[in-house]
């Protein structure tokens, strides 16, 4: 049946319970098609007025749903998308080791895409979950598919997608993260602590949530110490390339900086590098700090103290934000903020 402006309940009766759809049932309630279904499929998830409403015109009407559509809608495929922008990035496959081990306890399969920061892979991966070809999405970058934008916007916080260590309240979907803001303070404190008073910091891509959170409050460390005036700031990729060539120009500066704060390990390796290169010793001449605490920073020379994030703990907490998503039982945008905690090791001493 064609949807008639104005159907009402008088005219179901009229041409028979098979003559009224989903649409009419919507227009008579004065609801959207999207309220009648979840008051079929899930009504605890619609105010007790409105549930009753929609169920009288839903009776009155005598709308019947149609089986074979309302199977297709609740089928679900077991399993779940995960994209990174870099998944040679050692952080990023301790997240994803946590995203499989709750999948898997949940009887979830996990389909791994490398983004490398593309918006059109991101895209690609965002279609499938458009395609019904998986039952939710995570996303471990800081940019939203555009793909997505709109179902987001009509499904909000419903929607099963779901971001991982960055933050970004203008996302629109939950996510799970530390308080970068607040690490990154904790570990300009502690630097500040030791004696250091020229402080040189390497951010990572400043169109990333977490670097602009973390020089956030890097700064107000800086600023609550009076000594803003000394603190050097500069930017390049969370790369160890990136670590070393920023390292070496700042070593070149003068006063030159008695510790480099940054915002990785993998800068932080990188920049202890360009170190031995100059003849630097580390922590002797200039300390380093990192952030992360990657496998490998343990093992680097000398041991790196860095901040460590729950890598895995990540991965497990946005699988169960995914799969409550999935299941309606969150509403509203739920951002979850994991502890961090100060590793200390050998590149880090009070001046000279």
């Amino acid at each position: 049946m064609k949807h008639v402006k104005g159907f009402d309940a008088a005219t179901a009766v009229r041409y028979g319970r098979a003559m009224a759809s989903i649409r009419d049932v919507a227009t008579s309630a004065g609801v959207s098609t999207t309220t009648v279904s979840r008051v079929l499929l899930r009504p605890e998830l619609v105010q007790p007025s409105t549930r009753e409403k929609v169920l009288g015109v839903i009776k009155e009407l005598g709308y019947a749903p149609n089986p074979a559509a309302s199977a297709l809608r609740t089928t679900r495929t077991g399993k779940l998308i995960v994209t990174v922008p870099d998944i040679s990035n050692p952080f990023f496959a301790n997240v994803i080791r946590g995203v499989e081990e709750e999948a898997q306890a949940n009887g979830l399969a996990v389909l791994l895409g490398d983004t490398r920061g593309s918006r059109e892979r991101e895209n690609q991966y965002a279609d499938m979950l458009q395609r019904r070809e998986a039952d939710g999405l995570i996303f471990l970058g800081h940019r939203l598919p555009n793909a997505l934008e709109q179902r987001i916007a009509r499904e909000g916080a419903m929607a099963p997608i779901v971001n991982g260590c960055e933050f970004s309240p203008s996302l629109g979907v939950s996510s799970a993260h530390i308080d970068n803001a607040a690490a990154a303070r904790q570990g300009m404190n502690a630097l500040y602590d030791l004696g250091h008073e020229r402080i040189a910091v390497i951010t990572g891509p400043l169109d990333s949530p977490i670097s602009r959170d973390r020089l956030v409050g890097a700064k107000l460390a800086a600023e609550r110490r009076g000594l803003i005036g000394s603190m050097t700031i500069a930017t390049g990729p969370f790369s160890l390339h990136s670590g070393r060539k920023i390292a070496a120009s700042l070593l070149l500066g003068d006063p030159r900086p008695t510790a480099i704060f940054c915002f990785s390990d993998e800068i932080a390796i990188g920049a202890m590098s360009a170190l031995r290169r100059h003849g630097l010793d580390c922590p002797a001449d200039v300390s380093v700090l990192g952030f992360d605490d990657i496998p490998m920073a343990a093992y680097a020379s000398p041991p790196l103290t860095t901040i460590r994030q729950p890598m895995r703990e990540i991965g497990l907490e946005t699988v169960r934000l995914l799969i409550e998503t999935i299941e309606g039982r969150i509403q509203t945008v739920r951002s979850v903020t994991l502890p961090h905690r100060m590793i200390v090791r050998q590149s880090v001493s009070a001046p000279k």
